[in-house]
């Protein structure tokens, strides 16, 4: 139990206590994990009802700062959602160390920017007119992609990147405490964003091929209000589905119309898989998100986003409230990137580089009898007895990678790997490394 005092949970209204955890948050007095006093025990000390420290949890719930663990009580959640001062991406970055931990592509293996920057024509915006509308050549563009793999694009949406794209979405879309299945591994940020927005997340286990069926339809049981899924690319397993996978879980969610299914296709291009959707007739609420971030750079921040026409409209809708409308220098520079002769053959090359560097990272973990999860996309979910070891053997050995329980929730242990980055030769080393630690104190081939 917390020291009230210590950590300073004061006020006698729902906002003011709600206000005053938050502070202890954002102070990081009040730390990821730590549980906070139960709903009696906090009203007695404040001299308030419990009906009004109830009230200042629930708005802590809903921004995300909190989660409800049932009997167990009210926890800080594992990413709150406030930018702590002096918080780090990792407890060895700055070690000098090779970094596989970030999940970006090759900067190498980008189109080139300065092109694309050159052709703007800054002039046209000097004037305000169209602003809030799309640019037409990136509408063009998004519109014929999408056709090319088989989606509607019967309205599209241009936003901040996918997860702009995502927190819009859900925004528009649901309702605090609606439940929304997520695959299990996923990448945090994303739940992150549920949590914020006080979704109730529902995982569903994800094997090589994506969602599994038994698990999706077990979750479906549970009224879920939406489905967030990576159909390729899948992070952190790098998972992808194929026509077979996908044609059973549509054949699952076929008794479910109303489910509202989200599909974030971020790596689109160079995911090394083709892209395999749900989304479909008879789908009644549906998105497609596409981000520029692994395609041109990640610093881009931009994606495009097709649906049904009234999920566009709500987006389009709560963007103009904001921001508005997306940088047209942005959009122009993405529209021309994207339209450049050589575009496609710059994708090509990422992808085919990209699949050599994983597939020798699976390939040396495999004559060291040690699996992995995954075939396409950026990153490798090698599944590991402990994570800590691991990380920390690579780590001393040169080399910076996730461990798994950021990304985790009934998953047992594993860590992410990043391959983009990869020379040759490493593969060899990061799998002698891994393999170290896991064949210690058992026979090679005993998994």
């Amino acid at each position: 139990m917390l020291d009230l005092e210590q950590y300073q949970i004061t006020g006698s209204t729902a906002r003011e206590i709600a206000a005053s955890a938050e502070a202890g948050i954002r102070r990081e007095a009040l730390r990821a994990g730590d549980a906070l006093p139960t709903v009696r025990a906090l009203a007695e000390r404040l001299g308030t009802s419990p009906a009004t420290v109830n009230a200042a949890y629930r708005i802590l719930r809903e921004r995300g700062f909190v989660r409800a663990d049932g009997r167990r009580g009210t926890h800080v959640a594992a990413r709150p959602a406030v930018r702590a001062p002096t918080r780090q991406r990792h407890e060895h970055a700055g070690d000098g160390l090779r970094d596989l931990s970030a999940g970006l592509p090759d900067p190498a293996l980008l189109p080139p920017l300065r092109p694309a920057l050159d052709s703007l024509a800054l002039e046209r915006n000097a004037a305000a007119d169209g602003f809030e509308f799309a640019l037409p050549e990136l509408l063009a563009f998004a519109r014929e992609w999408y056709r090319r793999d088989g989606v509607d694009p019967g309205a599209i949406a241009v936003v901040s990147g996918a997860s702009d794209a995502i927190e819009r979405v859900v925004s528009a879309r649901l309702r605090p405490g609606d439940r929304v299945l997520v695959e299990d591994p996923g990448y945090p940020p994303i739940r992150d964003i549920l949590l914020a927005a006080g979704l109730v997340e529902e995982p569903v286990a994800v094997d090589g091929r994506g969602m599994r069926p038994d698990a999706l339809q077990a979750a479906l049981a549970r009224e879920a209000q939406a489905m967030l899924v990576v159909p390729r690319s899948q992070n952190p397993t790098g998972a992808a589905l194929d026509a077979s996978r996908a044609a059973e879980l549509r054949t699952v969610l076929d008794a479910h119309p109303r489910l509202f299914v989200i599909e974030d296709d971020h790596a689109s291009e160079v995911a090394g898989t083709p892209f395999v959707g749900l989304s479909g007739p008879g789908r009644e609420r549906w998105t497609v998100i596409r981000s520029m971030s692994k395609i041109l750079t990640p610093d881009l921040r931009l994606a495009v986003m097709a649906g049904d026409e009234e999920t566009i409209a709500r987006v389009e809708g709560r963007q103009a409230l904001g921001p508005r409308w997306v940088s047209h220098l942005l959009q122009g520079t993405a529209a021309a990137m994207l339209s450049d002769p050589g575009f496609a053959a710059t994708c090509a090359r990422a992808t085919a580089v990209y699949g050599e560097r994983r597939d020798a990272l699976i390939a040396a973990l495999a004559t060291r009898d040690i699996s992995v999860v995954g075939t396409s996309g950026l990153n490798l979910w090698v599944p590991v007895r402990e994570e800590a070891p691991v990380v920390r053997a690579l780590a001393q050995d040169g080399w910076l990678v996730q461990a798994g329980e950021r990304f985790r929730l009934h998953t047992p242990p594993g860590v992410r790997i990043t391959t983009t980055l990869l020379a040759p030769g490493e593969a060899e080393a990061i799998a002698a490394s891994i393999a170290r630690v896991e064949h210690s104190g058992r026979r090679r081939g005993s998994y």
